[in-house]
């Protein structure tokens, strides 16, 4: 663990007993207030990643089932199966209410296995998103006014967004459902399989895009890691094709400076209250 990033010292477990992690959720991750998803899923890989015999998250499956706040928490894992190649394992994360009970926010399940020993062969139809390059893209300290829920986590990320992507933010929303950007750790820290886990939920919901404002909760993520991400800048596309019933899907995709697919996700989240 790299100690002098914030996000390693903010995803720190400690362990208490076989299996069980203490742990505290740090403010600085939060959006309208409450924990980032991909903050906590990274969280949960940590443990995971101490817990199972293999290194590296090849796929993790999110469900949350109450927001998270900030402050202190016990993450308890589970070893659901070990192979050769593959583990898998179980993590939930508990926070405590007023009277001292546990109330489960996050419960994870995920595969391991070790990405530096897959094959080199690589057969896809996948490109990479077209996005401006950085310098010609715009970060939340460029808008005329601060972004809905940018105040916390916003500091400790990079994120430039293609300018075709943020109407939003000038009142202009294009109806699409898409949101397109370069992103990275503002101190500088590269991306790994783990820091992976939280990219795919760190850009502005395509809910913006679609002319909502507000909290979009995330009700179930799905990450699938493909490979160990080269240093450098990721490409970052997130898109909607649907919503109904008061809940929209997101599909990511993250690309590394190799132009390589290193990440995607699905997630079923809330639509903000004033779409109902």
């Amino acid at each position: 663990m790299d100690s002098s990033s914030q996000f390693d010292r903010d995803t720190a477990v400690n362990l208490r007993a076989p299996g069980v992690y203490d742990t505290d959720l740090s403010a600085d991750w939060t959006i309208f207030g409450v924990v980032n998803g991909g903050y906590l899923l990274a969280l949960l890989g940590r443990a995971l990643g101490e817990a199972l015999p293999h290194p590296h998250p090849f796929s993790a499956s999110a469900h949350y089932l109450a927001p998270s706040l900030p402050g202190p928490a016990v993450i308890r894992t589970e070893t659901v199966r070990t192979g050769r190649t593959l583990s898998t394992g179980q993590a939930s994360l508990f926070q405590y209410a007023e009277d001292g009970t546990e109330t489960e926010r996050i419960r994870v399940l995920a595969t391991y296995g070790d990405l530096d020993a897959l094959s080199d062969d690589v057969r896809t139809s996948a490109k990479p998103p077209a996005i401006p390059p950085y310098e010609h893209c715009f970060g939340p300290a460029d808008a005329p006014t601060p972004l809905p829920g940018s105040a916390e986590i916003a500091r400790l990320l990079d994120i430039k967004l293609d300018p075709a992507t943020i109407g939003w933010a000038v009142g202009a929303p294009s109806g699409k459902g898409e949101v397109r950007g370069w992103f990275g750790l503002a101190d500088g820290r590269d991306p790994d399989p783990l820091s992976l886990l939280l990219t795919v939920d760190a850009l502005p919901p395509t809910a913006f895009d679609l002319g909502l404002s507000g909290w979009t909760p995330t009700v179930e993520l799905t990450t699938h890691i493909r490979c160990r991400p080269a240093p450098g800048p990721l490409r970052v596309s997130i898109t909607t094709r649907n919503l109904a019933g008061g809940f929209l899907e997101e599909d990511a995709e993250v690309w590394d400076s190799a132009d390589r697919l290193v990440a995607q996700s699905r997630q079923l989240a809330r639509a903000p209250r004033d779409a109902s």
